[in-house]
């Protein structure tokens, strides 16, 4: 992951902070889920609705802060590739630890996400901070339901979407997919794209220093440190705790 520095040299600390946080959720979400459906092991919150929105909040936040980096790295475009491919191996290792498929998760997204950056980021940044960002939590919301079927905001105006579009079978990165489209990770571009970019957005008022001083300094080090590791963790925690479990339940 690119480094959350200012223009001194200063590491946004509250950034790694909170981006590590929001790994160590992911995959306490993740040990509940092979628990659940591969052990057998009744959760009993796991479907409650609070805890699905928990777990949207953090995987948003971790895709907000992957924004915020883009305004930091010197090539997202080679980032992009790089966290992409890292999304496929784990496509294609991930049936042989357990009866799950991830055809897109949420590497596949970031490195989707990060190479619409690198090519095109040059314009995105022609747009004053404030206006991309209000602009991108509008379309954010305009393309939520996108996978429900229509574009919009429900009670004020819904634009139903062709259902030939779902039922094609290859549009499920674009969140348009039928019942018979199965990923236990996904996280389709729309309407994560848009929350991309308003951390992208975001991330130009981190970068120039405008952000209150407590986001600043480290607060709590293990955290951050945890933070900058993130993308090896996540590539790295499926397995591990798939081994664990395999050891107390067989």
């Amino acid at each position: 992951m690119a480094n959350t520095v200012r223009k001194n040299g200063e590491r946004v600390g509250l950034l790694d902070e909170i981006r590590g946080f929001a790994i160590i959720c992911m995959v306490v979400y993740h040990a509940m889920y092979q628990l659940q459906f591969t052990h057998g092991v009744n959760v009993p919150f796991f479907f409650e609705g609070w805890f699905d929105i928990i777990r949207d909040v953090f995987a948003g936040t971790f895709i907000f802060i992957s924004g915020i980096m883009c305004r930091y790295s010197r090539n997202n475009l080679k980032r992009g590739v790089q966290c992409f491919f890292l999304g496929m191996v784990i496509t294609f290792v991930t049936p042989f630890f357990s009866d799950e498929y991830i055809y897109f998760g949420i590497l596949h997204f970031l490195g989707i996400a990060m190479m619409i950056y690198g090519l095109f980021g040059q314009y995105l940044e022609n747009l004053p901070a404030l206006v991309g960002f209000i602009i991108s939590v509008l379309l954010a919301v305009t393309t939520w339901n996108i996978s429900l079927g229509f574009f919009g905001i429900p009670g004020i105006f819904e634009w139903n979407l062709p259902r030939a579009a779902y039922d094609v079978g290859v549009l499920f990165p674009l969140g348009m997919y039928n019942e018979y489209f199965l990923s236990s990770d996904y996280f389709p571009i729309f309407p994560h794209i848009f929350v991309f970019l308003g951390g992208s957005y975001f991330g130009e008022w981190a970068k120039n220093g405008s952000l209150p001083r407590f986001f600043y300094p480290t607060h709590i080090k293990w955290l951050a440190n945890v933070g900058r590791y993130t993308i090896w963790i996540y590539m790295l925690h499926v397995p591990v705790i798939y081994f664990i479990f395999l050891l107390i339940f067989h």
